[in-house]
């Protein structure tokens, strides 16, 4: 079985892939899009998560005749209004997870909410139309300082309460057991399962 993904990013794809073989789907094979980087990327120009991640689905479903998904997913700090939100990787003028990182806690010195979640919103397509989404999320806390060697993006800036440490001081299956990404694949393979499941 299977299922396309409108990716490039290999820290996404390694969570995609742990996350089918932990959750129970070694069955189904997500694989990225053949040829993405040659094809006019899809503009992100939506106001929401949910919109970005459909935009994107339903594009690139054009392109094969597998089911495909997309998703768009981002940090939301509540003292800074919900920002980055869906600018969260081209919140800095770099675009660089180092520089992102900086700005966030430039723009949070001396507040005292430090409350912020991960939002993941995944779109299904199959053959130029929207099949279903699927949204996670995880409430956490903006930390002082950058902390531990894992993940990617603003896991070293996300400490998680009952990890008691950052998402960037955890090992990525131990974080996929309870992140906004690892939440909105299980509903997407549970989805893809019942649904384009063929005996």
């Amino acid at each position: 079985m299977i299922l396309r993904c409108a990716t490039t990013n290999a820290g996404k794809l390694r969570e995609f892939h742990l996350a089918a073989e932990r959750l129970g789907f070694p069955q189904i094979d997500i694989q990225p899009l053949d040829g993405l980087k040659q094809i006019e990327p899809c503009e992100e120009d939506g106001a929401t998560f949910e919109e970005n991640a459909v935009k994107k689905a339903v594009y690139y479903s054009r392109y094969t005749a597998d089911p495909i998904f997309a998703d768009d997913s981002g940090l939301e700090v509540d003292a800074l209004g919900g920002e980055p939100g869906v600018y969260s990787a081209r919140y800095s003028p770099e675009g660089t997870d180092s520089e992102n990182n900086r700005l966030v806690l430039e723009r949070m010195e001396g507040r005292a909410d430090r409350t912020a979640r991960f939002v993941c919103v995944i779109a299904l397509a199959h053959e130029g139309r929207l099949a279903a989404t699927f949204r996670g999320t995880v409430e956490g806390r903006i930390a002082q300082g950058e902390s531990g060697p894992h993940g990617f993006g603003y896991d070293p800036l996300f400490y998680y309460p009952p990890f008691g440490c950052t998402f960037g001081e955890v090992e990525r299956e131990r974080k996929m057991r309870v992140s906004h990404r690892g939440e909105a694949l299980r509903q997407l393979l549970d989805y893809f399962f019942l649904n384009f499941h063929i005996e």
